[in-house]
């Protein structure tokens, strides 16, 4: 006779032990003008609401009854609802958009702004163009995502495009050489089985009934959705009509899992590899399909400080690059057995990171390192504080990283080099993406700013103003972008979110402020010289700086490769750039955002009432069409997206909460100038 365990017990804030069940997602539909706003391209309509279940703690996990805000010890590591998006096999769409910027493409933008001061006709102007027009289209379009098709410019939002100009990272190191096995070139899996697991660092893994018939039966242009929600991690299919039941469940014991990542160029109808970082440091590494998994840096045996972003590294099958909270990147290899780690360079314990200088990445073992039988394979020490968020660049070159330090540090990763440091308004930097074309950097953080940073001239281009809290995450929409015109969007602690359309033409500047009067005439003149576009605007500034000064035909010595420190641009002299459009959307603070071919989903943070995510859908067809008219007119208002579902976190145990929002840091000390 079998025998149904009984219910977990779970204690409650009063001190009792109640018999709690965890909640199931539901789906619900909602209407009203509260759930629409308007944009540029047409209306957006809330059609679906989806809210996933935060599990409770475990009942080993000792309850926290009554949390002091004011207290001085540290709360465990936690984050809001962190998901990602992928589809096997994403639909084709037309691409002339996300080619690569060429010395053709950039002299048709010259003609279409009306810059070519030559005397030709019209007419054989018009011939060369469109022969130019046709030699572009025969080059090789660069897949936005490494090993996937390039119908999907999404995919470089995790910086996972592959330039080909670019050497991957650790070529030429022998010794990260894959071996070679009687399985030959056949894709590795993890070993264990989650579902039949002993291991106490998993609760329980509740996969759906029928896992397998839902996979064959599935659309495979579908999108899957990949969601850590406090110590769960749910596997959903959006393309599904019954989209709120996960394919699988998984539950933690004590970790919490606070990011995760897909390697894009491994996914495949019958194969994905993911990785998830977790409170406890350990990493997981997951394949859903088998449902078979392993853990790396087990009990913290490199690092044992939490796992706060975790990445792919861009072409790589096996690397991936783990930010902890200690202020250590370390590249890890998923097959590479884990063994206790000792720095290879004799650094002292006093030659360390000093808090009055943050030009330091300290190498504690180089990629190019012989010695690569076990984990890690790089280890960088670039800060004594929490790494927010990192993001690769489009050009498998370059690597953003932000932290609570307040600094925005680039890397040239593959040489292990930080070549520049920027520095934050104020407070700390809490997000960081590219544009997909890797020229710029987006960047939200405790100052209520979305900043926008150039690569090329390697400095600040504008400040955002629109949030009236800290900036969540910021992400570009690749489906509006073009040569001159970028969209992007935010979400952050108000509530909001914010659309903005960006290009250097539209800046608005402070009355009386030229476009170089920022810094010293030096850093000015390598700044210049550094940077690579082709526009007219670049062009001028070459011309009016040139004859400031007889030390600008000096600064052409200088390697684009060194250190560049910046200092803190005066509000004053910096550009401003206001939102398209700017909706409160939800009653909770906002987490995560991400754009899709058909919809942009937004996340919410789990630890309230009633935590949320939301989606907004496009129709696809009107999105087509609407991508055509993109092509000619930016700014033509076509009926567009739907805002479709809503992606929401909800706990037995939270009850009733008073919520406050993080008050605005100039609204406590006043503008910095």
């Amino acid at each position: 006779m079998f025998a149904i365990p009984p219910p977990p017990r779970y204690p409650t804030s009063s001190g009792l032990v109640t018999t709690t069940l965890e909640t199931a997602n539901t789906l619900t539909t909602r209407e009203g003008p509260e759930y629409t706003f308007q944009a540029g391209e047409g209306t957006y309509v809330l059609r679906d609401d989806l809210q996933l279940a935060t599990p409770p703690p475990h009942p080993s996990e000792v309850p926290v009854i009554n949390p002091n805000p004011l207290s001085t010890s540290v709360a465990p590591p936690t984050s809001g609802v962190k998901l990602s998006l992928v589809s096997l096999n994403p639909k084709q769409i037309n691409t002339d958009l996300y080619r690569t910027t060429t010395a053709t493409s950039s002299l048709l933008r010259w003609r279409s702004l009306g810059l070519n001061n030559s005397k030709e006709s019209k007419e054989p102007k018009k011939v060369e163009e469109v022969k130019e027009v046709k030699e572009i289209e025969k080059e090789p379009r660069i897949s936005v995502e490494s090993g996937s098709d390039t119908s999907n410019p999404a995919a470089s939002q995790n910086g996972s495009n592959k330039s080909s100009t670019a050497r991957p990272f650790g070529e030429g190191n022998a010794a990260l050489s894959p071996l070679m096995t009687r399985d030959g070139l056949k894709r590795r899996k993890p070993k264990n089985n989650i579902i039949k697991s002993n291991s106490s660092f998993v609760s329980r893994v509740i996969p759906h009934e029928s896992l397998a018939k839902k996979l064959q039966e599935r659309d495979q242009g579908g999108t899957f959705a990949f969601v850590n929600i406090n110590r769960a991690f749910q596997w959903l299919d959006l393309s599904s009509s019954s989209k709120q039941d996960p394919m699988t469940k998984i539950l933690f014991t004590k970790a919490h899992m606070l990011c995760h990542d897909i390697n894009s160029l491994t996914k495949h109808s019958t194969h994905m590899d993911i990785v998830m970082g977790s409170s406890a440091s350990d990493i997981i590494w997951y394949e859903p399909m088998s449902q078979k998994y392993a853990r790396i840096n087990k009990n913290g045996m490199i690092n044992s400080s939490a796992v706060s972003t975790i990445k792919w590294i861009p072409g790589s099958e096996n690397l991936f690059l783990a930010a902890h909270m200690d202020g250590t990147l370390i590249v890890y290899d998923k097959e590479k057995e884990d063994a206790p780690f000792v720095s290879e360079e004799l650094i002292d314990e006093a030659i360390s990171i000093e808090d009055e200088d943050q030009s330091t990445l300290v190498i504690s073992k180089s990629v190019n390192s012989s010695n690569q039988k076990s984990n890690p394979v790089a280890c960088w020490k670039i800060s004594n504080q929490t790494i927010t968020d990192f993001a690769f660049c489009p050009d498998s070159k370059h690597l953003a990283v932000v932290g609570d330090d307040g600094f925005l540090r680039i890397i040239d990763y593959p040489q292990e080099r930080l070549t520049d440091l920027f520095s934050s308004y104020y407070g700390g930097f809490t997000c960081v993406c590219w544009s997909p074309d890797g020229k710029y950097v987006l960047t939200g953080g405790q100052d209520d700013l979305v900043t926008i940073w150039s690569l090329p001239e390697r400095q600040i281009i504008a400040r955002c103003h629109g949030h009236d809290s800290w900036v969540t995450a910021v992400a570009f929409d690749p489906w509006r972008c073009d040569e001159r015109t970028y969209r992007f969007g935010s979400v952050g602690d108000d509530c909001k979110l914010l659309l903005w359309d960006f290009s250097v033409g539209m800046l608005h500047r402070p009355k009386g402020v030229t476009a170089r009067t920022r810094g010293s005439i030096s850093t000015q003149s390598m700044s210049l010289l550094r940077q690579r576009t082709e526009s007219a605007s670049v062009v001028n500034r070459l011309r009016s700086d040139s004859n400031r000064t007889g030390s600008f035909v000096q600064a052409e010595i200088v390697d684009e490769s060194e250190f560049l420190n910046h200092p803190v641009e005066p509000r004053a002299r910096t550009a401003l750039l206001p939102p398209v459009m700017s909706k409160k959307i939800d009653d909770h603070p906002l987490s995560g955002l991400a754009f899709e071919q058909d919809c942009i989903i937004t996340s919410c943070n789990e630890d309230r009432p009633v935590g949320k995510g939301k989606a907004l859908n496009r129709d696809p067809s009107v999105a087509t069409l609407l991508y055509q008219i993109t092509m000619v007119a930016c700014f033509e208002a076509m009926p567009g997206r739907r805002w479709e579902h809503t992606i929401r976190s909800s706990s037995a145990l939270d009850g009733a909460r008073t919520i406050k929002k993080p008050l605005s840091w100039e609204s406590v000390y006043g503008a910095v100038v």
